[in-house]
């Protein structure tokens, strides 16, 4: 057996099994297509074979266009949220008199030091 063989019985396999669940949900949904089927599956077990491995073609396109579009709705959504970022204003409130006085303190601390690392820097180039 080719690895093809193999994968195209895997392949109606499955199907036939989607086809047969798909076919006793039906069943169980219409009293009227249970005698029908009972009926059938007593007479020729190969053609109700085939049936549900196309039944079970059909569903699994379905399933996989569900899947597809189902994805595709997600990914749109998150690339739409991604570029629309809410923006909120938050309210800034004026610092007290005492942590305004702190800044001033440390703004004028830290220009003294860049000044000492600026003449730093000229004495060592000279």
């Amino acid at each position: 057996m080719t690895t093809d063989t193999v994968v195209r019985l895997l392949q109606k396999s499955f199907r036939v099994t989607l086809g047969a669940t798909a076919s006793l949900v039906e069943i169980l949904q219409d009293p009227q297509r249970r005698e029908a089927n009972l009926t059938k599956l007593k007479t020729d077990l190969e053609e109700l074979t085939q049936e549900w491995a196309e039944k079970g073609e059909v569903t699994e396109i379905e399933a996989r266009n569900y899947v597809d579009n189902f994805i595709a709705q997600k990914r749109s959504e998150m690339s739409s949220a991604s570029t629309t970022v809410p923006t909120t204003a938050t309210e800034v409130k004026p610092a007290s008199p005492e942590v305004q006085l702190e800044l001033q303190e440390l703004t004028a601390q830290l220009a003294a030091i860049r000044a000492e690392i600026e003449r730093l820097r000229t004495e060592e180039h000279r």
